[in-house]
């Protein structure tokens, strides 16, 4: 019978609870969860769209306690949701002199407050970029970039080819109804499992967790 879940340290819950994101706790502890069971791997964690780190700290605590690294990919310029006039604009996040989105200072900030910089590196640009010249396998891969069908699928086929055997691809705002949320996640998570490389083992509202079994992508 298996053991409780495993948790983040109490000052790492503090600080995901404090951090600009849109992630609930329940799905950030089965986020947690599954970095940890893929930390056992003793390979690295990569996370697609990291916005301003709340996410990335749970990331890091996993690498920390199972002594590896947490890799972070995003041009830290916003999603299509985030630009100015859309639904999660934050003006607290656009640069004073260009008058765009750059969100990484605030992920800096994120990461250095909760003593967890040296457990994360972190990639800025493209992801599709970023994956053509990444050559190593991973632990895990956790989709929450853009929610378009281009860039959902441009991460899906990025990454997906490096994560180990055993190792999980997670992915985030999965909604099965459209009325719940776009569409695109749910279409790369019905693609993983449709492939036979994947098999689903845990479901917490948006968030789905599924296990690398087979070599097809």
């Amino acid at each position: 019978m298996p053991g409780p879940a495993p948790v983040p340290a109490r000052e790492t819950l503090d600080a995901f609870e404090a951090a600009k994101g849109f992630m609930p706790r329940d799905e950030g502890l089965a986020l947690y969860a599954a970095a940890v069971e893929a930390g056992a791997l003793g390979l690295p964690l990569l996370e697609v769209g990291s916005y301003c780190g709340r996410s990335t700290l749970l990331l890091a605590d996993a690498a920390r306690r199972t002594g590896t690294v947490a890799v972070t990919v995003d041009h830290h310029r916003g999603s299509e949701e985030q630009q100015p006039g859309w639904e999660y604009h934050d003006p607290e996040v656009v640069d004073p002199e260009l008058g765009v989105m750059d969100t990484l200072p605030t992920f800096r900030r994120t990461l250095f407050r909760a003593g967890l910089e040296d457990r994360v590196i972190a990639l800025v640009g493209r992801s599709p970029r970023a994956a053509e010249v990444w050559g190593r396998p991973l632990g895990m891969v956790f989709v929450d970039g853009g929610h378009t069908d281009e860039h959902a699928n441009g991460d899906y086929e990025g990454w997906a080819p490096h994560i180990a055997q055993r190792g999980l691809l997670v992915i985030h705002d999965v909604f099965p109804d459209p009325a719940d949320g776009g569409q695109a996640p749910y279409r790369i998570h019905r693609r993983a499992l449709a492939s036979g490389a994947f098999e689903e083992t845990s479901v917490t509202r948006s968030l789905r967790v599924l296990r690398r079994i087979g070599h097809g992508i």
